[in-house]
């Protein structure tokens, strides 16, 4: 289904261009709030947002539309999306959004809806609202005694604070643990050391100092090498690296090694599952999570079960199949336990909690598995072409996963979001991995050319 404003999360794009611009952001917010209106009571939205410049922008224009519908505002100012979620039930609110474009760079925003549930709105929910944007929308304007009002809750961050230290085992304590944390100059800048020096730990804070402009600049989950290089430097125990938003999360261990979503996968299942709450019988990944990942939990005895990429997707399978424990290789993590969307510091917690308990460092506790070779390349085709469909591109997959048989895993998509098709494999054979993804290329850019 062809989409004109919502993707694969949200409405998200260059600020001040289309579809992320201030006109977008009222119809969404007349749109949303009129589908969200429901019955006689006053209806109410919340809304926080990360530290980009073109929030201020964003932010007025969707309060406008959510006012002129006649719901009534709370806005968070920067606050983590798993605390929008969050906060969306604990409010007893209508409707959640969650202004950011993740780990995109500042010149890029996003607009997150999230129901009363404070679950992400499905396909068909989205699909609706969409529809009712390009619509006329003067016939669900308020009446002036109706008109919405607009306010700043100011103990959001304390409630989120306290929020994340409850998913913490009581028993223990992060007294004698020295933590990097980079906060990608983004919406947790605040709440994240501050979660962890209250739950004891010495706090080493790196991307704490927003300025519009450099949220996620050379730190953060997507660039974790500044992260990393403060772990060695400062002998800490571990290394916690947030996105823009703090729905994913990368962790290095002491020696300033990356643990990627794979490995906190398997450790969370592994501790959850000596624990007795591990449901679903496993975890939840998508299909680019390592082959590595899926042979460690079959020898616990676990299952992992894929879906399609996103973070969304896991969350819908996690739902329908009673699972608690899921998330992506790229660090979006879902425990259902305490939270409705991905949360990179509680994960983060999650994975010190096993350190703290087993006085183990990062480094044994978090690597449980070495990861197979894994290549991924992408290639980009014409608006309208569809190499996908040729005979060629066909043959030349059928042969790669003849090749890598039972050895490894071969993996074509096409991305939601721009014209391009990416080919992955991974398996036992490094070479044989590359030349296969490598001969797939070769035939899909001929393709493409044609």
């Amino acid at each position: 289904m062809t989409r004109k404003y919502f993707g694969t999360d949200g409405i998200r794009g260059k600020a001040n261009a289309q579809p992320m611009t201030a006109e977008t952001a009222l119809r969404a917010g007349m749109a949303a709030g009129r589908y969200f209106t429901r019955g006689e009571h006053r209806h109410r939205v919340v809304i926080g947002k990360d530290t980009r410049l073109s929030g201020y922008m964003i932010e007025p224009a969707l309060v406008a539309g959510f006012t002129s519908v006649g719901m009534d505002v709370f806005l968070f100012g920067p606050l983590p999306t798993p605390a929008v979620a969050m906060l969306t039930r604990s409010l007893r609110a209508d409707l959640g959004v969650m202004i950011s474009a993740s780990h995109n760079g500042y010149q890029d925003n996003g607009i997150k809806f999230f129901g009363p549930d404070g679950y992400k709105l499905s396909d068909q929910v989205e699909a609706r609202i969409e529809k009712m944007m390009d619509a006329d929308l003067s016939e669900g304007l308020a009446e002036p005694p109706d008109l919405g009002r607009a306010k700043r809750i100011d103990d959001c961050q304390a409630r989120y604070i306290e929020f994340a230290k409850r998913t913490f085992p009581r028993h223990l304590t992060l007294e004698g643990k020295r933590i990097v944390v980079d906060c990608a100059n983004g919406a947790a800048y605040k709440v994240a050391p501050d979660v962890l020096w209250e739950l004891g730990a010495e706090v080493v804070k790196v991307g704490v100092d927003p300025d519009g402009f450099n949220i996620n600049r050379d730190c953060g989950s997507t660039s974790p090498q500044a992260m990393c290089s403060k772990v060695r430097e400062t002998r800490a125990d571990l290394g916690i690296a947030l996105d823009g938003d703090a729905d994913r999360v990368v962790i290095a261990d002491e020696h300033g090694r990356i643990i990627d979503g794979d490995q906190i996968l398997a450790l969370i299942a592994r501790s959850w599952s000596r624990a007795g709450t591990l449901r679903g019988g496993g975890v939840v990944a998508t299909v680019m999570s390592n082959l590595g990942l899926e042979r460690t939990l079959r020898a616990m005895n676990l299952k992992l079960a894929r879906t399609a990429v996103g973070d969304r997707y896991v969350v819908e399978h996690m739902r329908e199949h009673g699972f608690n424990v899921g998330g992506e290789q790229s660090g979006h993590l879902v425990m259902s336990d305490f939270s409705t969307t991905g949360d990179g510091l509680v994960a983060a917690l999650q994975v010190l909690a096993v350190i703290a308990e087993t006085q183990q460092p990062a480094s044994t506790a978090c690597h449980l598995f070495e990861p197979l070779p894994q290549v991924l390349k992408n290639v980009r085709y014409r608006n309208g072409a569809v190499p996908l469909e040729r005979k060629e591109v066909a043959a030349a997959i059928q042969d790669g996963e003849a090749r890598l048989a039972k050895s490894g895993r071969l993996l074509i998509r096409k991305s939601g979001t721009e014209p391009v098709i990416r080919v992955m494999a991974e398996g036992d054979d490094e070479k044989l991995v590359t030349t296969v993804v490598g001969d797939i290329v070769k035939v899909l850019e001929e393709a493409s050319a044609a």
